[in-house]
């Protein structure tokens, strides 16, 4: 089992911290009374390996409750349970500015000086950021870097945060743009098959639509750079911490067209490797003559 108490001063990107801890698996509690942690351990160690990752906050926050931090933290050493400190730390000078920006009071100085409040808390946690087995000083850290540095540490051997839970959705724009959408892409160019007698009945997905629509050169030229732009974009956003992407594709009722080009998408991106799943969200709506949808 790991088990990781997170700390640090208040500011330096505990909740965070938290967050990637969680990504990566963790079984994850803010704010609990250091008091509580033996018992929590205890009943963590007793779940028979179904709870393996743990990762608690304890910071300041908790007062008077603070003190019990190193009687608990003896205790689990005497009675052999392992733990990790990750302590986040911060310059005065960033922390009095995030403060600042969230128009939060320092939880040691709710009516005087951030700098005081920063001050009498460096010292209060100073014992404990000696004890630490891994310390991140956040200053010069955007919130991307700072998940980074947690999962190097953290992760598992071989485990990276490389998949991102993708979603190509299609829709019928008269019938709204999903209110979820990440990225939204109008196929309302390309000739409609509502209009053709012998197609107006069939979807997306059948063959007598998949024919029309792909004899068109724009359609095939258009999914090709949809699908480049995509590759691009997705190691991107999982640079910067996206762990879900809602793909939209609409057309004007949301039964051709953009069933056809979400479908192919998702399967471009499904061959690609990336996690995804399809939905066409109205594709019956114009058959069931349904109303608006968000």
């Amino acid at each position: 089992m790991r088990f990781v108490i997170v700390t640090g001063l208040s500011g330096a990107g505990k909740t965070q911290a938290i967050r990637s801890l969680e990504d990566l698996g963790y079984f994850c509690v803010d704010n609990l009374p250091p008091i509580l942690i033996p018992k929590f351990a205890e009943a963590c160690y007793k779940t028979d390996g179904r709870i393996d990752k743990i990762a608690l906050v304890i910071d300041i926050r908790g007062g008077k409750f603070f003190n019990d931090i190193f009687e608990s933290l003896n205790y689990l050493k005497n009675e052999g349970y392992k733990y990790e400190i990750l302590f986040l730390d911060a310059s005065e000078e960033v922390l009095i500015k995030r403060f600042k920006e969230s128009r939060r009071k320092h939880p040691l100085a709710p009516d005087g000086r951030i700098l005081n409040g920063i001050t009498m808390e460096r010292n209060k946690l100073r014992e404990l950021r000696d004890r630490a087995d891994n310390i991140i000083d956040t200053s010069n850290l955007a919130t991307r870097e700072l998940r980074e540095e947690i999962t190097k540490i953290y992760s598992e051997e071989g485990q990276m945060e490389t998949e991102l839970m993708i979603t190509v959705l299609s829709f019928g724009f008269k019938y709204g743009i999903p209110v979820d959408s990440d990225l939204v892409f109008d196929v309302r160019f390309l000739p409609n098959p509502f209009y053709i007698p012998e197609l107006k009945k069939y979807s997306g997905k059948d063959a007598p639509v998949v024919k029309y629509i792909t004899a068109f050169k724009e359609t095939n030229e258009f999914t090709n750079k949809l699908e480049d732009m995509l590759e691009f974009l997705i190691p991107n956003y999982l640079k910067e911490g996206k762990r879900q992407l809602i793909i939209s594709i609409g057309c004007t009722g949301g039964r051709h067209r953009s069933v056809f080009i979400a479908n192919d998408i998702y399967n471009r991106l499904k061959n690609n490797g990336h996690k995804v799943n399809i939905d066409h969200r109205d594709i019956e709506e114009d058959v069931n003559k349904g109303g608006k949808k968000l």
